[in-house]
């Protein structure tokens, strides 16, 4: 069967880590009811946006990732359920800290570990002061439902990271994400130009984009939703607003996907003896031990 129904759900997380992730867990389970099989929910949606401000409590809030009681959890729900959760949290690695995803297969197996490679640092989303950037490089996880690669936030924005994905087999990329307004700059609004790069990922690798948000006024920083699933051709295929909770689903089949790509020739086409100038932070130079 190539046909897969996939989800992301969308919430405000005000609440405690016990009202967040009780809240996550029914939309999940409502999502399966639904006929999901993949569900998405946003990124760190244990709790508040903690990253707006500097503040050394909040590494209290991260845990390790073997016995992680949320991922846990999810580990079991998806078990129960037979569906697919990517799983987002605070991670803890001896005296390291990242913001890490758990994949977790429909038989609640836990495939393995994703650490979030973009750290974003600016007003409003001060990662760089709580997450180390990632050490696993791109991954791709071969679920009972499809192949699905992960980015996290920030990581949306980079083209990089999405064609790295699909060339290692990707069929589906989901963006677990906490975006909303700018507090340096209340006129700035990047709904649109948040949702534009990710559309363009879809069309440039012909692979559909589930992407989940969260929504609601954390303290003066508003998250404004627009979750959406869009389809290889970049069409969006279900949104919910800036203000809703809820969740959105669609029905992807992805032998259909498959064929479109291999149809468009981007992957025949494409010409990696000329790509070396991506090897270079300065655009000139390839890091050191590249091969020429």
């Amino acid at each position: 069967m190539s046909q897969v129904t996939v989800a992301a759900i969308q919430a405000s997380l005000n609440g405690t880590l016990e009202d967040n992730v009780a809240k996550v867990e029914a939309f999940v389970r409502e999502a399966a009811a639904c006929g999901a099989q993949i569900v998405l929910p946003s990124e760190l949606f244990e709790g508040p946006y903690f990253c707006k401000v500097e503040r050394d409590v909040h590494f209290e809030l991260a845990r390790p990732f073997e016995g992680h009681p949320t991922v846990a959890r999810f580990a079991a729900l998806a078990r129960e359920l037979g569906i697919v959760i990517p799983v987002s949290f605070f991670e803890r690695a001896g005296q390291a800290y990242y913001n890490s995803l758990a994949m977790i297969d429909a038989d609640g197996t836990v495939m393995g570990l994703y650490r979030k490679s973009h750290i974003p640092d600016g007003p409003g989303y001060e990662e760089k002061f709580y997450f180390r950037p990632g050490d696993t490089g791109f991954k791709v996880w071969r679920t009972r439902f499809g192949a699905i690669g992960v980015g996290i936030c920030w990581d949306q924005w980079f083209p990089e990271a999405a064609r790295a994905m699909v060339l290692k087999g990707a069929d589906l990329l989901f963006y677990p994400t906490a975006i909303g307004s700018e507090p340096e700059n209340v006129t700035l609004d990047t709904r649109d130009m948040w949702q534009r790069a990710m559309l363009g990922h879809a069309v440039s690798n012909i692979a559909p984009v589930i992407a989940a948000n969260r929504v609601g006024d954390e303290d003066g920083q508003v998250f404004y939703g627009s979750s959406f699933i869009a389809n290889q051709r970049g069409e969006k295929l279900a949104e919910l607003g800036r203000h809703e909770e809820g969740i959105i689903e669609a029905t992807l089949d992805l032998e259909v996907v498959r064929r479109e790509r291999a149809s468009w020739g981007f992957f025949r086409d494409r010409r990696p003896e000329l790509y070396e100038v991506l090897m270079g932070a300065d655009g000139q130079t390839p890091p050191r031990g590249a091969g020429r």
